[in-house]
């Protein structure tokens, strides 16, 4: 049941978090926001609502499926350990035991992830990429008056038309190798967020159950997942801003070589605050995706208990 709550779980939380991801990659992508606001209105009055909502088909369909790997992994893991270590899996697990568990969950996520992540960035960061390679002002400053037909056709055409032609189109022009394009930046972001994730979870878990009992309340999970949420993003933003960047980077002219080459390059140019961009809406999106991801979680597994005694 743990694969099956971690699914629904998963599915639950993209539906809440989507948009603020999508206005996060931007912001972390594209040196021209100032803030989260300067953003959530450009991208607004450009493409409506639409645009907050950009390659969010294929994250639904495989969400699930790695939701479910990643809660499933990670009690597979604790289970095993706990038996190795303590001769039974059910015996309580310590805080290595948990943090190692949690490790090898983010790990395992990162063969599932790297390609649709790669296909969500480059869809969000496409109408920015078209805005770049736009022809001069001079043009549409007279053809409007003269045809504005003309000035439809003048109009870039978007490279990735959705996520399963943006994955065909960047597995065809840079390989195999495209489709896992950032994966090194994606490790590192997903061991040590994750050990941290399911840490945290577990220590507030246990620290906001009431007295006499072995599990805490609705509000206590709700508490416990959004605050490990935000735990686990405030030390993934480093290496997010990282793999974004690697991942974007394949519309036009590459500019990174690599992930220390990305990490040097951005940090002379914008500065060490550039490793930090989007940390705040990192954060303010974390605290409701992960109450609910929790609050489903638990709630599934507690349904299925009831059903089971």
């Amino acid at each position: 049941m743990d694969f099956v709550a971690g699914a629904i779980g998963g599915v639950c939380g993209v539906a809440v978090g989507y948009p603020l991801d999508t206005v996060k990659v931007r912001i972390q992508t594209e040196a021209k926001y100032t803030s989260i606001w300067h953003c959530i209105r450009d991208t607004y009055r450009q493409e409506r609502v639409w645009g907050f909502y950009r390659g969010l088909s294929l994250p639904v369909c495989t969400v699930s499926l790695v939701s479910s790997v990643s809660f499933g992994t990670y009690h597979q893991c604790l289970a095993h350990l706990c038996r190795f270590r303590y001769g039974s899996p059910d015996a309580k697990p310590t805080k290595a035991d948990i943090t190692l568990s949690g490790c090898a969950s983010g790990l395992v996520r990162v063969f599932l992830t790297s390609p649709t992540e790669v296909a969500k960035v480059r869809l969000q960061t496409q109408a920015q990429a078209q805005t770049q390679r736009r022809p001069s002002a001079t043009w549409p400053s007279v053809t409007p008056a003269l045809c504005p037909a003309l000035t439809a056709c003048l109009e870039p055409r978007p490279t990735y038309r959705g996520p399963l032609h943006c994955l065909v189109t960047v597995a065809r022009q840079e390989g195999l190798r495209g489709l896992y394009k950032g994966s090194s930046a994606l490790l590192l972001r997903e061991g040590h967020s994750f050990a941290t994730y399911f840490l945290s979870y577990t220590m507030l878990c246990e620290w906001l159950t009431p007295a006499g009992h072995s599990q805490p309340d609705v509000l206590g999970v709700l508490v416990a997942g959004g605050c490990a949420g935000v735990l686990a993003w405030a030390v993934a933003t480093p290496m997010d801003v990282i793999k974004s960047r690697l991942q974007a980077d394949g519309q036009g002219q590459q500019r990174y070589r690599g992930l220390l080459h990305c990490v040097v390059t951005s940090v002379r140019e914008e500065g060490p605050r550039v490793l930090f961009k989007g940390l705040t809406l990192n954060c303010c999106r974390a605290f409701p995706v992960n109450m609910v991801v929790f609050m489903a979680y638990e709630a599934v597994l507690r349904l299925s208990r009831q059903l089971c005694t």
